[in-house]
């Protein structure tokens, strides 16, 4: 992820979840490994499968595992902070 200036605020992190949750929607490579989103995820799956299927899936739903990347700061967009000039 690029390195932002600042703390992004509650409107930039939607508005950069949301971007990059549409670009993974579409096909784009994913950030996190299949591992990971296990890991992160297993009690869902868990509910979801049981726990012997859960070891074998793992999330497919673009707004969590956009969320993750967030998290785990590997998104590789950036809003443009506007500063004001003094």
């Amino acid at each position: 992820m690029v390195k932002p200036l600042r703390q992004h605020t509650r409107f930039e992190k939607a508005r950069i979840v949301g971007a990059r949750a549409l670009q993974i929607s579409m096909g784009a490579p994913l950030y996190v490994s299949e591992e990971e989103l296990r890991e992160n995820f297993m009690q869902e799956l868990i509910e979801l499968y049981g726990i012997e299927d859960a070891k074998s899936r793992f999330v497919l739903d673009p707004l969590k595992i956009a969320m993750l990347e967030y998290k785990s700061h590997r998104i590789p967009i950036d809003v443009d902070p506007h500063l004001e000039e003094d």
